[in-house]
């Protein structure tokens, strides 16, 4: 299955790069580093399909957009060498994994933060991140875990705030003519029925 999984990123990442945005449902296994499975994830999927179309002379410059609430120390780890690869991460600071990886942007949020802090803080970063990564490609982990009735999450988001911020991206990633490519990530919510209405959402978005 997690082969099957990052195989599927790999692919959505060729898609990406052919038709502008593709996806898949599973992947965004960020916490998973070179020699070593952690947190839920056994092989790092962006990671790998970076390198991959590295190794088809198919990419160049990327940008990588963790909005799982848990920090992606993994995906940090891997690319800390990569001078080509910028990262963004939007993480809950008490969550896990609790020894980071720092990254090239990583904004921690207090317990309990809602909708208007964090939107600000996306919509305010996120341009600066396309600007300075300047990529060919950018990879988005959508994760459903911000929301206020997350187990795992910790953080306050509403359905509606989540659903805008993936707007929020698309609308960016689309200004700067940048092809995306999507993963869904974690997302624990006490109701399933809850992360299955978010991911639709995400899927909604990245598929308009």
């Amino acid at each position: 299955r997690s082969r099957r999984s990052t195989g599927a990123t790999v692919a959505a990442a060729r898609a990406a790069l052919e038709d502008g945005v593709a996806m898949n449902l599973g992947g965004g296994t960020h916490h998973a580093f070179a020699d070593s499975g952690r947190g839920f994830c056994v092989f790092n999927d962006v990671v790998t399909a970076l390198r991959v179309l590295r190794r088809e002379g198919r990419a160049g410059r990327v940008l990588v957009i963790d909005v799982d609430v848990h920090q992606g120390d993994g995906t940090h780890a891997l690319l800390a060498t990569d001078d080509e690869a910028f990262t963004l991460s939007l993480n809950g600071f008490r969550n896990y994994p609790f020894r980071r990886v720092p990254g090239d942007v990583d904004l921690d949020f207090a317990d309990g933060t809602g909708d208007d802090v964090y939107l600000s803080a996306l919509a305010t970063c996120l341009p600066d991140a396309i600007g300075r990564g300047r990529p060919g490609l950018a990879f988005v982990l959508a994760g459903a875990d911000p929301y206020e009735h997350d187990r795992l999450g910790r953080l306050a988001l509403t359905k509606p705030g989540l659903l805008e911020r993936d707007r929020l991206i698309r609308r960016e990633l689309d200004a700067a003519g940048v092809p995306i490519c999507v993963t869904l990530a974690g997302g624990y919510a006490e109701d399933i029925r809850d992360t299955v209405e978010i991911n639709l959402g995400t899927v909604r978005t990245f598929s308009e």
